[in-house]
């Protein structure tokens, strides 16, 4: 395969992704169409994104393993179709069901091209220089599509209609399919012939399923109800019978000893702390600027942008340059400390905050920092682990964002919540209360990201190899890194 075809099939696995994470933020704009449109309840319109959120989660970790097991190539194939014939059923929904039916199967299709689109881009590049360059293209994808997609979807929401956020997929879909097909080799599973381990399967994927509920379900139904309480204490049982099912089959699902390789399990940590701090700073900063600020989507979409266009900046070139200096740690470290700032820098604008002086320091800040240290973050969570087992490996990280993302949200809405109604118990204005609540949101965001910063930049080993046959051999062939 020559240099040119691997760029080519990355942009196309690139296209692939941005695909799956635009359709995560999209939907939120026109949430308020949808529901007027096909006479949803407040209540039952969360299913909306819930129904998506449910599958995605839950599947991440199987859909790994899969691509590992069958081929990577035909898992995010079989990926992009079931993404984009769900895309089709729900741009053309009548009904409530359909379009929630519809969602779940989009979260499905997304979580398995979500997990093994990692693992694709390790296997095209195996020089240092060059995966580091295209883990940083992959990095501002997953993390720079999240608000793309609130500005396209209040553009084609105010232009067109919400059922077009949907159909746009359709082509993109059809052009990656066909593009993949060319592209990508279709080499076998890495660990083809090994059996599916289909009792760590169905558990692990009913308690990762069973978390995701309780969690988006978690603000309204209540976080000390007994449904909420009594899930959680479901999912969690479910995950020690999976740990004990994976101790003692022949072909686990994940196999536990992947969590001794110091940088696969401590970026995983990291992942879900970043994650949390990364949710705070999408939905509360949007939430400030639509409800506090009053602006409308697209110029909520158009307040991202510059965060956007540093993010992009450093991810497609500046950020593969300085793991290259300087290894993976640094690099973390100082871009998860400076969005952490970003974040400090929210929690003090005030309820007549201008964009220039109370908004666009906090965004350009959060888009340096996301740019510097996405890249060295999916490289460290990839960097010890053997081909057979990349999959998988993906899978885990997309699954530690993804849990990390949800819960940290769930929480920080949560607090944001109780600090603005005990405001208002004291008297505060409903602006200044609401303000108050988004207030502590970013402040425990920063947390987070810090928190993120300072064990990174620890104890993560620092110096990452292009595997050697020898080093792929086993786990514990793999040198001892400095640091």
């Amino acid at each position: 395969m020559t240099s040119k075809q691997r760029w080519l099939a990355l942009m196309v696995l690139c296209l692939g992704v941005l695909m799956i994470v635009l359709d995560t933020t999209i939907v939120n704009v026109a949430l308020p169409s949808i529901r007027t449109d096909l006479g949803f309840t407040e209540t039952s319109l969360v299913w909306v994104v819930n129904a998506y959120m449910l599958t995605f989660g839950g599947f991440l970790l199987l859909g790994g393993r899969l691509g590992d097991l069958y081929g990577h190539r035909k898992l995010f194939l079989l990926g992009i179709v079931l993404f984009t014939v769900a895309s089709l059923a729900c741009g053309v929904s009548t009904s409530q069901a359909l379009l929630v039916a519809a969602r779940a199967i989009q979260g499905l299709g997304g979580a398995v091209v979500s997990a093994v689109s990692l693992s694709l881009i390790m296997n095209l590049f195996t020089e240092p220089a060059e995966r580091a360059k295209a883990m940083g293209i992959y990095g501002f994808v997953c993390a720079g599509g999240g608000s793309i997609g609130v500005l396209l979807g209040g553009l084609l929401t105010s232009t067109l209609s919400w059922h077009w956020i949907f159909l746009v997929n359709l082509p993109i879909g059809v052009a990656v399919y066909v593009m993949c097909l060319t592209l990508l080799p279709d080499a076998r599973g890495h660990a083809e012939g090994e059996k599916l381990d289909v009792a760590g399967a169905v558990t692990v994927t009913t308690s990762l399923m069973l978390a995701v509920y309780a969690i988006v379900n978690g603000n309204e139904a209540g976080w000390t109800s007994t449904p909420t309480l009594s899930l959680l204490g479901v999912a969690a049982a479910l995950m020690a019978v999976f740990i004990i099912i994976e101790a003692r089959v022949q072909h686990p699902l994940m196999p536990l000893g992947l969590f001794r390789l110091r940088n696969v399990a401590i970026s995983n940590i990291v992942g879900v702390l970043w994650a949390a701090a990364m949710f705070a700073w999408f939905f509360i900063s949007a939430l400030y600027m639509q409800l506090v600020l009053g602006y409308t989507p697209l110029q909520v979409g158009l307040g991202f942008l510059p965060s956007n266009l540093i993010m992009a900046a450093f991810s497609l070139g500046i950020s593969a340059k300085l793991v290259m200096r300087f290894g993976v740690r640094s690099p973390l470290a100082v871009g998860l400390l400076l969005a952490a700032v970003g974040l400090v820098l929210f929690a003090r604008a005030p309820v007549d905050g201008r964009f220039l002086v109370d908004v666009l320091p906090g965004m350009l800040l959060l888009g340096l920092g996301a740019g510097i240290a996405f890249n060295p973050l999916l490289l460290a969570a990839m960097s010890d682990v053997q081909p057979s087992e990349s999959g998988l490996a993906s899978g885990v990280v997309n699954t530690a964002f993804m849990m990390g993302g949800a819960l940290g949200l769930a929480v920080l809405a949560s607090l944001a919540v109780a600090r603005t109604a005990s405001l208002q118990a004291d008297g505060a204005s409903a602006l200044a209360a609401l303000n108050g609540g988004y207030h502590l949101a970013f402040v425990m965001g920063a947390i987070f990201a810090a928190s993120a910063g300072i064990l990174g930049g620890l104890l993560l080993r620092t110096r990452l190899q292009a595997p050697t046959p020898e080093m792929q051999a086993t786990p514990e062939a793999l040198p001892a890194q400095s640091g």
